[in-house]
């Protein structure tokens, strides 16, 4: 069997232990403080690049729990690693998810020297973040967080900030707006407070919760859009891309949803493919979402056993039910699987919470920004001062013509 792929995204969680203790983290084993061995990571990459997967340039993300709980000597020899297994030269994308609050000026050094892309967690100011970003004992984290985010402006690295949306952001377009300006945050994306693994709630359930989103991100984009510069918004660029740009077709496979796309990769070397919140979890149905260890277990032998085939078929199965049902599958592309799984206690189904909200709600925002835009556009243009008539050389022009003619 040929593997799919090409992979775009290698997910690698090095330790699961996060230092701090969100509310709503779907992670089961946060508090877990395993860490990957440095042979385990060898054994991990050398698993990739022979794999066949490695096809095209991809990301390489450092996510789950907390990475910069690892020793900074570990990525400095990760870095080697990486270099010995890609013989191919393919370009990499080094790419750090983190809560900053462990950074320092080595870590920013590090940053630099390596090209590594930076993404921070921050949910907005103090009464919002602290909410629900807590350490152990309950206390607030963005003094921490933003500590960290000033370092990282001070030693001028690029990054971007996640802010998870819940019932309560929704109401505070405006002062999250200003959180990221005052603090020098240029590009930012939204995720919602999702149903996964342990955290088996939301608060943004509920009909009234749509058009509330809606209202947000209809606000949240007129303010960014006006910003000198203007604040980058993953949500927004996404959707007006989806609408402007290539539509997903029948059979269409999007990142999350397409085998092998993603490969992830735990602290002990197992493996998986898809959601990469599925890893390190399992389902009385299919077992666990680990397919292997990459110090026994092929690709081939993962893409021959029936394990695989099922988890694969449900998710196919669950993709085409978008596209027969659902009038936004040509921006989507079918969905998360882990969503699905977590929402709807199945692959094989359609509209997740996640679905409504970050895609249904940013496509509909998006089309009317465009269509605002493209009304404004043209009323400036009949608007606009027609060029002043030089009546003095016109009547010169005239009798001039007038002359000839005659």
């Amino acid at each position: 069997m040929t593997p799919s792929g090409p992979l775009e995204l290698l997910v690698v969680q090095p330790t699961p232990f996060c230092n701090i203790d969100c509310s709503y983290c779907y992670l089961p084993d946060r508090q877990n403080t395993k860490k990957m061995t440095l042979e385990t990571l060898d054994q991990a990459l050398r698993w990739v690049f022979s794999s066949g997967l490695v096809r095209e340039p991809f990301t390489l993300l450092w996510h789950a729990g907390e990475p910069l709980v690892m020793p900074l000597p570990f990525y400095v020899e990760a870095t080697r690693l990486l270099a010995k297994h890609n013989s191919q030269n393919v370009e990499i994308n080094h790419s750090f998810q983190t809560n900053a609050t462990l950074l320092d000026a080595d870590w920013c050094d590090f940053i630099l020297e390596h090209d590594v892309h930076m993404g921070v967690s921050v949910d907005g100011p103090a009464f919002l973040h602290d909410a629900h970003r807590r350490t152990r004992q309950g206390q607030g984290t963005l003094d921490r967080v933003l500590r960290g985010v000033r370092l990282l402006v001070e030693h001028d690295i690029p990054f971007y900030v996640i802010s998870v949306l819940t019932a309560d952001s929704l109401l505070y377009p405006d002062e999250l707006f200003d959180f990221y300006r005052e603090q020098g945050i240029t590009s930012v994306a939204f995720n919602v407070e999702e149903i996964e693994g342990p955290n088996t709630s939301s608060s943004l359930l509920g009909f009234q919760m749509q058009e509330r989103f809606r209202r947000f991100m209809t606000r949240f984009i007129a303010l960014a859009a006006r910003a000198d510069p203007p604040l980058s918004v993953r949500e927004h660029s996404s959707a007006v891309g989806a609408i402007l740009g290539t539509r997903c077709l029948p059979g269409s496979r999007t990142q999350e949803n397409k085998p092998w796309a993603i490969v992830n990769v735990d602290c002990e070397g197992n493996f998986g493919t898809y959601s990469p919140e599925l890893l390190g979890l399992s389902s009385v149905r299919h077992g666990s979402f680990a397919f292997g260890n990459v110090a026994r277990d092929s690709l081939e032998s993962v893409l021959a056993s029936e394990r695989f085939a099922g988890l694969e078929a449900e998710i196919a199965r669950g993709v085409e039910m978008c596209h027969e049902t659902c009038r936004y599958f040509s921006f989507c592309g079918g969905g998360a699987p882990a969503n699905k799984h977590f929402e709807n206690g199945t692959f094989a189904s359609t509209e997740t919470l996640f679905c409504r909200l970050h895609k249904q709600v940013c496509v509909d925002v998006g089309l009317g920004w465009l269509e605002k835009n493209r009304q404004a556009k043209m009323q400036r243009t009949e608007e606009a001062p027609r060029t002043p008539r030089n009546t003095q050389k016109e009547e010169s022009v005239k009798t001039e013509n007038k002359c000839v003619y005659k």
